[in-house]
């Protein structure tokens, strides 16, 4: 029987994620990252969004700044409620901020500012994760040191908060692109712990883009989460597009994706981060079957049934479907991009 590869639509747009150009109802997941309000790095795009964001850190009023940059993010909450589907999952990478304002240090929580956005909005909030952020810095202390009390804890972690829009999601039974997109045991059980400590060096190869400027996630990140949440078929959006990690990241675990950018220079320049795409997806593919290989020979006992696409045992029967698809041509078309996906074969 010859196997049926998948095609699927990447779409990518200058725009605003407070005017999203999608319908109702009209994506499964979202994976974001936005500007970090209280992050330096973003005061002048906040400012542009609000005049009065500037003049509050003018006048070292940091909790009216910190308040006002989030305010402006929650018009494209509102968006991401409103064109998620229900049952859909909303996973927003956030990190807190630490700053001097006013000649006061504190820490501003984003995460728990976007929590309650969400909350707000109707979402239920899951349990998330922790991810430690890879960092060269050579030094590590704030304030003073080595002398108490006026020293502060080093953040050199973020959060992913996850959320749900309404009920879960139901599927007719035994759902072909479901049962396909199960992950494996073994993935299943490091994916979905509270802390994630791997992300440095585990399948980074796309990871080359402009990320000083963009403070983008490595491509593994997004890639986890389209995986965890969506199965074949789904639409994956990112309203804070960035560098489209995102894209990449559903590229490569073979979902629809969209994704909206302010910045049109990061738009015009995502091709260059294409070069090389279907290689390096089926790298990536090859590496997590050989992963579960390896997780095989640990074990003292073979697990009880076979997969039925791979020439090893699996733990649980929904994984026997189980199913990689590697990419292989990738084509611009009007407005973003069609990538064909062929199934990734048990053997080079």
């Amino acid at each position: 029987m010859v196997e049926q590869p998948r095609e699927t639509t990447h779409a990518v747009c200058a725009g605003d994620a407070r005017a999203l150009p999608l319908s109702d109802d009209s994506v499964d997941l979202v994976v974001t990252s936005p500007p970090y309000p209280m992050i330096e790095q973003w005061d002048d795009l906040f400012a542009a969004l609000d005049p009065a964001v500037g003049d509050s850190l003018d006048a070292g009023e940091g909790r009216e700044a910190f308040e006002r940059m989030h305010a402006a993010l929650d018009a494209a909450w509102d968006e991401v409620a409103r064109v998620l589907v229900d049952g859909g999952i909303a996973c927003v990478n956030v990190g807190d901020a630490t700053r001097s304002v006013g000649g006061r240090f504190r820490l501003y929580p984003n995460h728990t500012r976007v929590s309650e956005a969400f909350r707000e909005r109707g979402f239920d909030q899951l349990p998330g994760v922790l991810w430690r952020k890879p960092t060269n810095s050579p030094t590590k202390f704030m304030g003073s040191g080595t002398l108490p009390p006026n020293a502060y804890v080093t953040l050199e972690h973020e959060h992913v908060l996850v959320f749900r829009n309404g009920s879960r999601r139901s599927f007719p039974p035994r759902d072909d692109d479901r049962y396909e997109a199960a992950y494996l045991w073994e993935e299943r059980n490091r994916w979905f712990s509270e802390s994630w400590t791997d992300l440095r060096g585990a399948g980074q190869e796309l990871d080359d883009g402009p990320r000083e400027r963009s403070a983008a996630y490595p491509v593994e990140l997004p890639y986890r989460l389209v995986n965890m949440y969506s199965v074949y078929g789904d639409r994956v959006l990112d309203p804070f597009w960035g560098t489209g990690t995102t894209t990449l990241a559903a590229m490569l675990a073979a979902r629809d994706s969209v994704g909206v950018e302010r910045d049109r220079a990061f738009v015009g320049a995502f091709p260059d981060r294409l070069a090389g795409l279907p290689v390096r997806s089926v790298e990536r593919g090859r590496r997590r079957l050989d992963a579960h290989r390896s997780f095989l020979a640990d074990r003292s006992e073979p697990p009880g049934y076979d997969a039925d696409h791979y020439d090893f045992r699996v733990v649980t029967r929904n994984e026997r479907s189980f199913r990689l698809y590697a990419a292989r041509d990738v084509d611009p078309v009007a407005g973003g991009y069609r990538v064909t996906h062929d199934p990734l074969e048990g053997e080079p």
